[in-house]
């Protein structure tokens, strides 16, 4: 991929957050990682289990919704 692009599987969709439930935490999976290394995601719009995700910063992971 190019410099810092990595592709990630969305596996388990956690809840709603934002101020008005604007933005989905998911915990994703990246695909291109031989470690299958899995983190935490915030993502605006709509996302279900299974999707693709282009992320453009792969190192930062979320906080856990209360």
């Amino acid at each position: 991929m190019e410099d810092g692009i990595m592709l990630a599987r969305v596996l388990k969709v956690l809840g709603r957050t934002g101020s008005r439930g604007g933005v989905t935490q998911v915990r994703v999976e990246f695909i291109d990682d031989n470690n299958q290394r899995s983190i935490i995601r915030n993502v605006k719009g709509p996302v279900r289990e299974g999707d693709i995700l282009t992320l453009m910063e792969s190192e930062r992971e979320a906080r856990r919704l209360r």
